[in-house]
Parts: structure tokens; sequence; C-alpha cells
């Protein structure tokens, strides 16, 4: 993970090395060697995928690509479009991705969650489910990521997360798979997390962007400190609007997006919610 650019790219090399420092144990140890159980952990997931975003970018500069007219990031990936468009600082935003990830393992512990893929749903009969199953259970479940059209991710509770599976599949759902993980991340489980990281990103140093981030809770461009801020907080328990997203970006008349990172999931996504996009990804030459 990442490994690729460090060693090709002087600049990348200096973002991983500052994350070293910084952390205080070899994080790109742990993204290039693994063991892949640890590197999983969200305590070091979160960290890791933010450094190896900004690491990505930093090499495509060094290649002569401009700063795009919009940044957005899936889930986490917002807070690499946030340190992408100037809003965060490098430090700071890996300081912040560490704490969250460090408060999200501890809202986990104290309630544990679950969270699982369905497809061939939409967003209202999901919503419809999810509070039935909260209802029947009286534990929490709700829509977590709107990936694409019949792509949901669902989060809570792992006992209404049972029952809303059930519901799904007897609704017609073509296929529900629930995912290997413990934390309900986007969800009211993660609320005990919600003060400390609320505390956080207030005293986060976070500056107008150069240029629009769309928000994942709201799905429309954050231009001040003020709407980041809320952002983010609002982020922890609430949905990302991935769907959203994409359509506001195709009605700005954005025609070509460029997935910073390893694999084609993003472009995946991209091509699902509107084909006309061009989609392409970043290959070290």
């Amino acid at each position: 993970m990442g490994q690729a650019v460090y060693e090709h790219d002087p600049r990348s090399r200096a973002v991983f090395d500052q994350a070293d420092a910084q952390l205080g144990y070899p994080l790109s140890a742990l993204c290039f060697q693994g063991p892949e159980e640890k590197l999983t952990d969200t305590v070091h997931q979160q960290p890791a995928l933010l450094v190896t975003s900004v690491a990505t970018w930093a090499a495509m500069q060094g290649r002569g690509w401009d700063l795009p007219a919009y940044a957005a990031g899936h889930s986490l990936g917002e807070f690499s479009a946030l340190v992408v468009a100037g809003a965060l600082t490098f430090a700071d935003g890996l300081a912040l991705v560490q704490r969250r990830g460090e408060l999200m393992k501890q809202a986990g512990e104290r309630e544990p969650g679950a969270m699982a893929a369905v497809l061939g749903l939409d967003i209202p009969q999901l919503e419809m489910i999810c509070s039935q199953a909260s209802e029947m259970c009286g534990r929490p479940v709700q829509v977590a990521n709107d990936n694409c059209p019949g792509q949901v991710v669902i989060s809570g509770d792992g006992e209404a997360l049972t029952q809303a599976m059930t519901l799904a599949q007897v609704a017609g759902a073509k296929k529900v798979v629930q995912l290997p993980i413990t934390i309900a991340a986007h969800s009211a489980l993660m609320g005990s997390a919600a003060a400390d990281f609320a505390h956080a990103v207030d005293n986060t140093p976070i500056i107008s962007p150069r240029i629009p981030v769309i928000g994942n809770v709201s799905a429309q461009p954050l231009y001040t400190p003020d709407q980041i801020r809320t952002e983010l907080k609002a982020q922890l328990t609430n949905r990302v609007r991935w769907t959203e997203t994409v359509q506001y970006l195709a009605e700005q008349a954005v025609g070509r997006v460029i997935e910073v990172g390893p694999g084609e999931v993003l472009r995946g996504l991209v091509k699902r919610i509107d084909r006309r996009i061009e989609r392409i990804g970043f290959e070290l030459s």
C-alpha cells in the first residue's frame, strides 16, 4: 500500500517519512509489509489511507497534474480531499484522522456494531427497512453509505442489522452481505465519540479551501471553515451521500474525474451514477 510511490517519488517519500515521525511509529512499514490485520485496525487504517492518498497526490503534482476544479472523498477520503484543497495542512489532517480512528475504535468497543452491503434496493426502501428493524429491536440501524444506485451500506447494532438484512431479502434485494467489521461507522453508535471528536475538530486549524470540497453529508460544496467543521462533525454519525456528490459534480459540468490511490472502486461507482463522466486513475510512469 503506497510502496510504489514511496520508492519512485521523493515527494511521496517525504509524506510517508513525515507521517512516521509525527505518529511515532513506522506507518510506512505497516503499509508496505503488514501484517494486514494490524493495518486494518481502524487506529492504523485511517492514518494509512490519508497518508497514501496525500503521497499519491504529491507524486501526481511532481508529474505536472494541476489542482482540480473540485475535490471529493468517500468517508475518510474527505479528509484527504481537504488536505489537497489546502483547508487542512497535512500535519493537522493526520493528527485529526489519528484521533478519529482512536475515538471510533473506542466507540466500537463500547457499543459493538456491524455493517452490511445491500444490492438491488433503493434508498427509500432501505430507509423504511432500517426504521422497521430499529423499531422491532429497539436498537439503531441506518443507511451509512449511499454508494451508487443499487449499492447501499447499512450500519448499526448487530441485532437490528441482522433484522434489517432479513427484511431486505424479503423485499427482493439481489444480494445482502455482512461486512467483516465490528465498528458501525456513520451510525448512531458512533455517538459516544461525537463530543470528543467535535472538540478535536474545533481545535484543529482550518482555512477556506483553494477549491470547493463536496461534503459527504451535505453533497454540497464546502467553502468556509465553519462549513467544514460542521461537515466533519456530522460525518461521524451520518451517511455518506456519494451518489448525490457525483450527481452534483455532473450538474456543474464536470466531465472527468481522477481517482487518487490504488484500485478502481470509486471509478466503478461513478460509472454507475453517471456514465457520461470520464473516469481515470493515476499510474506511475
